[in-house]
């Protein structure tokens, strides 16, 4: 599944499919918290890879761009020089580089965008855990106290009114979980994921305009008279 899908399928996910399971909510809390424990450890691997990619899109960008500061550098010390020649060499090497930091800099944004994802969904997944595990904890106690009191109560009103709660109790931590996993509010989420895939294409079909060596040559060479 394509990064943008997971990022889709964990942000939006919804527990509206659990109210029919709503009769044992303990189990099917649990149940989920496996789900979440299985997918979040896939996303810290995934998250971990993507964050390594984005560090060697910026390391490889920095790289060039300092090498088309240098070339750079060396066209203008020659051209001081009177090494036109020179000059025209470094500049035209400098083009070439600055065509790979076009690429490079896309690489670096998409890699980046990706990044973003991944830590958004860790990060969700990692809150959903934490408050279904303050649920199921919560539920633990709410439902030794309702087997509690059965055990205690001997009147047939008593019995009833155990069952009702606990019918109406079920009901309410099914609707519980569903507001857990929605997360986010939908028109916030749209905005983002919508934000993140402008970004994650960034770059793919622009087309990067520079320079001749030879009219950067004629700039350094303006420069230098205005000195």
């Amino acid at each position: 599944m394509g990064i943008l899908s997971r990022f889709r399928d964990v942000m939006k996910a919804n527990m509206h499919g659990l109210q029919s399971h709503a009769d044992d909510p303990e189990k099917t809390i649990k149940a989920y918290m496996q789900s979440l424990h299985s997918d979040l450890g896939q996303v810290k691997a995934e998250t971990e890879a993507v964050l390594l990619e984005e560090s060697r899109a910026k390391r490889d960008l920095d790289a060039c761009n300092a090498e088309i500061k240098k070339l750079q550098r060396y066209a203008e010390k020659s051209a001081e020089s009177d090494e036109e020649e020179n000059a025209l060499q470094f500049l035209a090497l400098k083009s070439k580089q600055t065509e790979k930091f076009a690429e490079l800099e896309a690489m670096f944004t998409r890699a980046s965008a990706k990044a973003t994802m991944m830590t958004h969904m860790q990060d969700k997944l990692v809150s959903d855990l934490a408050q279904l595990e303050a649920r199921h904890a919560e539920l633990k106690g709410k439902m030794a106290d309702a087997h509690a009191q059965q055990r205690a109560g001997s009147e047939a009103g008593a019995a009833f009114s155990a069952m009702e709660e606990k019918a109406n109790q079920a009901m309410n931590e099914a609707m519980a979980l569903a507001e857990v996993r929605a997360g986010a509010q939908e028109d916030d989420l749209d905005v983002l994921i919508a934000e993140l895939e402008k970004n994650a294409t960034a770059g793919t079909t622009a087309a990067t305009v520079t320079a001749s060596p030879e009219d950067e040559l004629a700039a350094i060479k303006e420069r230098l008279k205005s000195r």
